[in-house]
C-alpha cells in the first residue's frame, strides 16, 4: 500500500505552526485541510484528551457561528497523535489566508471562561473529560507560534521538505 500523503511529511523537522495538509476536489469544489500544528512532534509531550476535547468543542463553536466562515467549516477536530487539529474548509486557501482566522479562533480558546458549550451529559458522549485550564494554556502557547509566524528561521506557514 502507498502511504497517505500525511505520513510523507518529514515529521522530525516538523514544528509548531499552520500548514496546508491537502486540497480534495469534491466535484467542482475544493476543500482545504489545515494541519494546526500546536506541539512539536516527537519532542514535545502531546496533549492530553480533556484538553484536546476543550479545545475541539470551543474551536467548533467558535468556527460555525462565525458568518463568513460558519457555512464554510466542514470539520474542526484532533489529530490521532494528539499534536494538533485539522481544519477542513470549504475553499481554495493558503495557510497566510487562514492565519487571522486562526489565530481569532485561539485568542478565542485562551481568553474563554465559564461554561465549556456541549459539555453536558445529552450534548456530549464524553462531557467530563474537559479541562478549561489547560486549553485556555495551550492556546495561548499556540498564539505565541501564530503571532510571531514570520519571525521564526523555518517557515511555519509550509512544510519542510
Amino acid at each position: 500500500m502507498e502511504k497517505i500523503a500525511s505520513f510523507t511529511i518529514d515529521h522530525i523537522r516538523l514544528q509548531p505552526g499552520l500548514y496546508v495538509s491537502r486540497k480534495d476536489k469534491v466535484g467542482e469544489n475544493v476543500v482545504t485541510t489545515f494541519d494546526l500544528r500546536m506541539t512539536s512532534p516527537n519532542e514535545e509531550p502531546v496533549m492530553n484528551t480533556a484538553e484536546m476535547h476543550t479545545i475541539e468543542h470551543l474551536g467548533a463553536t467558535f468556527l460555525r457561528n462565525r458568518e463568513d466562515f460558519g457555512d464554510k467549516t466542514l470539520y474542526f477536530g484532533p489529530m490521532g497523535c494528539r499534536t494538533g487539529f485539522y481544519l477542513l474548509l470549504a475553499g481554495d486557501y493558503d495557510s497566510r489566508e487562514a492565519l487571522p482566522l486562526v489565530t481569532e479562533m485561539y485568542r478565542f480558546i485562551r481568553d474563554f471562561r465559564g461554561e465549556v458549550p456541549g459539555a453536558a451529559a445529552k450534548d456530549c458522549g464524553n462531557y467530563l473529560d474537559m479541562n478549561l485550564g489547560m486549553a485556555n494554556y495551550l492556546a495561548g502557547k499556540y498564539l505565541n507560534v501564530l503571532e510571531h509566524i514570520d519571525e521564526f528561521p523555518q517557515s511555519r506557514l509550509v512544510y519542510p521538505e
